[in-house]
């Protein structure tokens, strides 16, 4: 009996070490041929670029650098949600949507704010609490802005400050002398001294004196990207850059079509000045300041050295709302060819003139047009023709433009196919060899919307191999895939800032962090040949995925290894045609212990690429990928 009960609790002990010893085994090893010199295809200078559009704050609360939520009032019920009317003492004050008084035809709203009672030491006002606080930063200036006007003389100065919402102290504070009867715009700087980084913290407007007081367009900024002018938030700007992308693609997505044609992303009525800038309904159940327009973008693009790629209005909207092929969608066609002309016109043309008095007399380089958006939605049939409309047309005057359909299409051939896709890591698995027999004839593919959909707000590093794996398949095939852009971009992961899970960017009021995707896209983007090369594999488990490319010029061959297994990957590689090659290689890893750990804004940099010197490489050397891990080594080709 004793000997039965000891063999019974060995036996446990004894299982469990075999258990743990052969999920400790690596998998079959791959063998991996790499012919050097023997380039098969040449990698689309394009490849990896930037899809947006305003969906979870991205824009407004996001990368439009802009501080005042709700800066002019809209027809929408929650109008005043952000503002309140603020008082001290006996002071008395209230605050209410005027839909008639506003400071031009674009805005007739505006707010009214009525003073029944003020004096010094008990002013009155209004606050805004802006988009989850108002960030503060010691030893920082602030541009702030409003339109106003009053039906008192006797209202005297305009105080603005920014208010910490717990001391109720003003951490910087700048005075207006006084207010016209007529609508004028004030600006002025806000600077603060030694104090603490915070959100919590609000904007004040405040008189001494009774009277009425008209408001609209209240801004406020903080320093800026490059020191742009309204331009965008210094940290994600930075996160962008890293990812080097070559393109943009905007305004994106359900953003420029809208629930219906009335409330598309109209781009002429998001260029000029604010107030001539009418804002509009999001399809993502918020309102857009329009305060990133059309030459926003464009500025973007120029900021990061992107190529813009322009998404035309097309006539369709997402409740199912279109305009049929012929007579009724040509001033759409129109609006489309103005807005080609506005990016790209010299000075001496109309849109180009107004582009100049915009302030960007030198037009903008231009090869993609994007006709539309997922237009596979519409019900009614009519992309195909609608897209044949607006090719021929756009043919006729630009030849050399690029035209992206969003859809296949028969009656026509367009330049390229946008191709979107969400998908489980393990079907992106399956899916690496997708464009593996696609027609080199054309059209050529456009991924313009793609994403491991796993972890929340941001991918966790599941989704990570996911996406590299089906990058692997794209870069082997980027002579028919030019361009790819990961979708969403960015996400405010403060209660209520999203609206689609999972977004490769988090941020909040004050600070933002790269998820594993993230990392991944950077190191994708940042370790890329121009050619690919010959290449055969064989053995290894069913979650291993590679690329080879190779630029002549730099002498560098990019070999890309992912591993989605939970054991190691050992990979014995043989360089082919490659020359004399240096012995040791860089080599940069992204790798978690689980497919459920991530980064978040508490932890930003808990998962991130490192970089190390792989020694003993030579025409025929063995290499050990660990498990779940992303890694690109750089052989130098002497």
């Amino acid at each position: 009996m004793f000997g039965s009960r000891f063999a019974s609790k060995l036996l446990p002990l004894a299982l469990l070490s075999l258990s743990k010893s052969l999920y400790a085994q690596p998998a079959p090893p791959v063998t991996l041929n790499i012919q050097a010199d023997k380039p098969i295809a040449k990698v689309s200078p394009t490849l990896y670029g930037l899809m947006t559009e305003e969906i979870n704050y991205s824009y407004d609360g996001g990368l439009y650098a802009e501080l005042v939520n709700g800066r002019a009032p809209g027809p929408q019920w929650d109008a005043l949600e952000h503002w309140v009317a603020v008082t001290e003492g006996s002071a008395q004050a209230s605050i209410s949507v005027d839909p008639a008084n506003g400071p031009s035809t674009a805005l007739p709203r505006c707010l009214k704010v009525t003073i029944k009672q003020a004096g010094p030491g008990e002013q009155a006002g209004v606050l805004n609490d802006g988009y989850w606080g108002i960030p503060v930063r010691p030893d920082t200036t602030y541009q702030a802005s409003f339109y106003a006007k009053t039906d008192a003389p006797s209202l005297g100065p305009v105080k603005i400050s920014i208010v910490d919402n717990q001391s109720g102290r003003a951490v910087a504070s700048a005075t207006i002398p006084s207010i016209t009867s007529e609508w004028k715009q004030y600006s002025t700087v806000l600077k603060t001294g030694q104090v603490s980084v915070s959100a919590t913290n609000h904007l004040v407007l405040s008189v001494e004196h009774p009277g009425t007081l008209w408001l609209d367009l209240v801004s406020l900024f903080p320093p800026t990207y490059k020191d742009r002018e309204h331009g965008f938030r210094i940290d994600l700007m930075e996160k962008l850059a890293g990812m080097h992308p070559a393109f943009l693609r905007f305004p994106g997505g359900n953003y420029l079509e809208g629930d219906h044609i009335a409330e598309r992303f109209d781009w002429k009525k998001t260029i000029g000045p604010w107030v001539d800038r009418p804002t509009h309904p999001s399809p993502w159940h918020y309102h857009s300041s329009d305060g990133m327009g059309l030459l926003e973008f464009l500025y973007w693009c120029e900021d990061l050295h992107m190529q813009p790629v322009l998404a035309v209005y097309a006539g369709y909207s997402m409740m199912q709302e279109h305009v049929e092929p012929g007579a009724a969608l040509d001033p759409y066609v129109q609006d489309a060819l103005d807005e080609i002309e506005y990016v790209t016109g010299g000075s001496d043309t109309r849109w180009g003139a107004i582009r100049a008095k915009n302030g960007h007399p030198a037009p903008f380089s231009l090869t993609y047009v994007e006709v539309g958006n997922e237009d596979f939605f519409d019900k009614s049939g009519s992309y195909d023709g609608r897209y044949a409309q607006f090719y021929k047309a756009i043919k006729q005057k630009y030849p050399q433009l690029q035209l992206i359909a969003t859809t296949p299409v028969s009656s026509i051939k367009p330049d390229v196919v946008d191709d979107h896709y969400y998908k489980k890591a393990e079907e992106f698995f399956a899916d690496v060899h997708h464009y593996d027999g696609t027609d080199r004839n054309g059209p050529k593919i456009f991924v313009g919307e793609w994403a491991t959909r796993e972890g929340g707000p941001t991918p966790n590093f599941g989704a990570a191999l996911g996406d590299a794996a089906w990058m692997t398949g794209m870069e082997r095939n980027s002579d028919i895939v030019v361009m790819a852009s990961y979708a969403p971009l960015l996400v405010n992961v403060n209660p209520g800032g999203m609206q689609w899970r999972t977004d490769l960017i988090g941020y909040d009021t004050l600070t933002s962090y790269g998820s594993p995707s993230y990392y991944a896209q950077v190191m994708f983007a940042n370790h890329l040949g121009k050619e690919v090369v010959g290449s055969t594999v064989s053995g290894g488990g069913p979650r291993f995925f590679y690329s080879a490319t190779k630029d002549e010029d730099k002498g560098i061959l990019y070999l890309k290894l992912v591993n989605a297994s939970s054991v190691p990957q050992p990979v014995d590689l043989r360089l082919m045609g490659a020359g004399t090659i240096g012995s040791t290689a860089k080599l940069i890893s992204l790798s978690s212990k689980t497919t459920q750990d991530t980064n978040t804004l508490a932890d930003p940099m808990h998962i991130v690429p490192t970089e190390t010197a792989l020694t003993g490489v030579k025409d025929s050397f063995s290499h050990t990928v660990p498990p779940y891990a992303i890694q690109i080594l750089e052989v130098s080709l002497k």
